[in-house]
C-alpha cells in the first residue's frame, strides 16, 4: 500500500513539474497553453510539490495569488495526510 502511494506521489509531482514548465514554454512560444485549471488540478492531486519546483525552476505563475500561496498550502495539507497515513 506504501509502495503504490510513494510511485503514485512520485509520478504525480513529475508530471506537474513537466506540465509547469510545458507551460511556461508555450508560453514564451505563442503556442496552445495548459489551462490553470489544469496545472491547480494536478496540483490537488498530490501534485503540490511539483507544482511549487516548476513555478520556482520555470518562473512561472509566480504573479499570480492562487499559485504563490495556494500550491505551498496545498502542499503542507498534503504533508499532513501523508504523515497522518503513515
Amino acid at each position: 500500500m506504501m509502495a503504490v502511494l510513494i510511485s503514485y506521489l512520485f509520478a504525480v509531482n513529475i508530471l506537474t513539474f513537466i506540465m509547469f514548465n510545458l507551460d511556461k514554454w508555450y508560453a514564451s512560444t505563442g503556442g496552445w497553453r495548459i489551462s490553470e485549471r489544469t496545472l491547480l488540478l494536478f496540483c490537488l492531486a498530490g501534485g503540490a510539490l511539483g507544482g511549487y519546483l516548476g513555478m520556482k525552476y520555470a518562473h512561472h505563475k509566480t504573479r499570480k495569488t492562487i499559485f504563490f500561496l495556494g500550491i505551498p498550502i496545498i502542499g503542507v495539507i498534503q504533508v499532513i495526510f501523508v504523515v497522518w497515513v503513515i
